[in-house]
């Protein structure tokens, strides 16, 4: 096979979740309020902050950035595979799958540092109680946020670089609801160990710190509550961090399983489904475990909803 320019050619073929035409319909509908439900609960979430003073502290801050950041990982995938179910088509242009890997990169990415983020706020909640507002000042908090979207747009970037010098063969077909990088780096025809080198350690940077920073703040959140003396008191810490640590469970869960499933064999029904999850379900669950959680979050909402 002679490898050309893909941009010459302008399209992959996403071959999504099935090719059966009857399920079409029924997936349809399921992703179409699957997104829906994510864009109103994530947007719910961010008015209830906005419109009530009492939120204004740093772990709604942080939640706040987290739900413009769901919304945004939830577009960068659904809108298109909904488009492709209703016009019966499983071509993306060559331009759309650079920018769905740059959009897929960076608000995954910016989700899991932004769960860092609140990791860390929890820590110091729990560990620190006193020092909490003047250890997470707003000027802290703000640079935390910006880090963190700076580090993101630098992952998704390199991400984007390295399919765009990547040179394909006659196999266009993904089989992916979306441009998946390892799909894409199994697809070329040119030397993907530079590329496999330099993901790999971007990855790193994205995923791994992270994900030890995480592990490290609940380390010491754990052993702080396991000094308190009544089991009422340790309840009551905890349950400050379940919501968090729920999402961080699934998201990281999820996407871990893609990572190994991918690792072991080129393609498998329980990656894609783990991909459903981290880049489709996760986003629309975020708002629920929130809300269902957090009693200051229902009462902004109820004033929301007797507002409308």
């Amino acid at each position: 096979m002679e490898p050309y320019n893909l941009t010459q050619d302008l399209e992959f073929l996403l071959l999504g979740l099935s090719e059966d035409p009857k399920l079409q319909p029924i997936l349809f509908v399921a992703f179409l309020l699957i997104y829906l439900l994510t864009v109103l609960g994530n947007m719910l979430i961010i008015l209830a902050i906005n419109s009530d003073s009492h939120l204004h502290s740093p772990m709604y801050f942080f939640l706040y950035n987290l739900s413009l950041s769901d919304m945004g990982f939830s577009s960068t995938t659904v809108p298109k595979m909904l488009i492709n179910m209703q016009t019966h088509s499983k071509s993306i242009t060559y331009v759309g799958c650079l920018s769905q890997v740059s959009f897929f990169f960076f608000f995954g990415c910016m989700d899991s540092l932004l769960l860092a983020v609140m990791a860390y706020d929890r820590w110091v909640a729990i560990c620190h109680p006193l020092h909490y507002q003047v250890i997470l000042n707003p000027s802290l908090c703000r640079c935390l946020v910006l880090v963190s979207f700076f580090i993101s747009l630098m992952d998704s970037q390199v991400h984007c670089l390295m399919v765009s010098q990547l040179t394909f063969c006659t196999n266009k077909e993904i089989p992916q609801f979306f441009c998946d990088v390892p799909e894409l780096l199994k697809l070329a025809c040119s030397d993907t160990s530079t590329n496999n080198i330099v993901i790999f350690l971007v990855s790193i940077i994205a995923g791994f710190l992270p994900a030890s920073g995480i592990f490290y703040s609940y380390y010491k959140i754990i052993s702080s509550i396991f000094r308190i003396p009544s089991l009422y008191g340790k309840y009551k810490a905890f349950s400050t961090c379940g919501s968090h640590l729920s999402v961080v469970c699934l998201f990281y869960g999820t996407g871990l399983g893609v990572y190994l499933s991918s690792s072991v064999s080129s393609y498998s029904r329980e990656s894609m489904v783990a991909s459903i999850m981290y880049t489709i379900v996760v986003p629309m669950i975020n708002p629920f475990i929130y809300s269902l959680r957090n009693r200051d979050i229902q009462k902004a909402l109820q004033k929301i909803v007797k507002i409308i």
